[in-house]
């Protein structure tokens, strides 16, 4: 097996650094934000009339932006969710990688836009429990489908990933896999500097798989019904939470048992399927990296 690789790294793999978490005590806020210094409480959001999220608005279907106005699954969840404080919901669009600075700056209350777990992160960041599926998945040729039905269907097969991604990240412990389960690795992983072109070579038969989250997957099937196919339970299980600031206890605890709520009535499975087209698994609690 060999690995192409180009010399980008992404936006969401660079916020993973924990430089920049450290870096959120010096963060300056925008202009008549001042840093708190007290937890943030239902009783001040409501008394504020408004509650401030950070979103990246160009990351579908999550938070983007139609027509100038920033929609998606955050978005329309959001509003679920803090509809009982009777507040307005208003959405910040920051640059992803400055996004947790920006939020122990007090520039907004809570981060969304699929802030996904990981060690660093959660010993910076307060959490909500998981609202959405991050699990790294696998996108096929919809031809392949009855060939490719899991991992091992990739033995002597080219897997396509974005540099700096989770999937670059994960295929060297794919390889290991596939090569204990079927005595067979990669022909070759090819990595590109965006995922669209990924796909575009998925497309042209350059590469038979591409990894990429759950989410976004469901996306491009979307814009291209019938042509692909993904296949489940390629990558460890991973969700998104909503992040806080580790002192804001209780918007945490306000924040897991709405979720907890839109999931008893189903409220948030008809949004997945509304952005998605699909229901998600999600997980009770918060990922234990310990």
């Amino acid at each position: 097996m060999s690995f192409r690789l180009s010399a980008a790294a992404t936006r969401r793999h660079f916020l993973s650094l924990s430089g920049l978490l450290l870096a959120a005590a010096t963060a300056l806020p925008l202009a008549g934000g001042p840093a708190r210094a007290e937890p943030v409480t239902l009783e001040a959001i409501k008394k504020a009339g408004v509650v401030k999220v950070g979103v990246e608005a160009a990351y579908r279907p999550f938070t983007f932006r139609d027509k100038g106005e920033i929609v998606g699954y955050d978005v329309d969840l959001a509003k679920e969710i803090f509809a009982p404080l009777g507040v307005k919901v208003e959405f910040i669009d920051t640059a992803w990688a400055g996004v947790i600075p920006a939020l122990y700056a007090g520039n907004f209350d809570v981060i969304m836009t699929s802030l996904t777990y990981t060690k660093e992160r959660v010993a910076k960041v307060g959490y909500s429990i998981p609202y959405t599926e991050a699990t790294q998945e696998m996108l096929i040729r919809a031809s392949d489908a009855d060939t490719i039905k899991n991992l091992d269907g990739m033995a002597g097969k080219t897997l396509g990933v974005k540099l700096g991604s989770a999937g670059d990240t994960m295929k060297t412990k794919l390889e290991e896999k596939l090569k204990a389960d079927t005595g067979k690795g990669f022909a070759e992983v090819k990595a590109y500097d965006d995922h669209p072109a990924a796909y575009l070579s998925l497309s042209q038969g350059s590469v038979d798989g591409v990894i990429n989250s759950l989410a976004t997957l469901t996306q491009v099937m979307k814009d291209a019904p019938g042509k692909y196919v993904i296949v489940r339970d390629i990558g460890p299980r991973n969700w998104a939470g909503i992040g806080t600031r580790k002192e804001d206890i209780q918007l945490i605890d306000f924040l897991n048992e709405r979720i907890n709520a839109l999931k008893a009535d189903g409220a948030i499975y008809k949004l997945q399927e509304k952005w998605f087209g699909t229901q998600m698994k999600l997980s009770d609690k918060i990922p234990d990296f310990s």
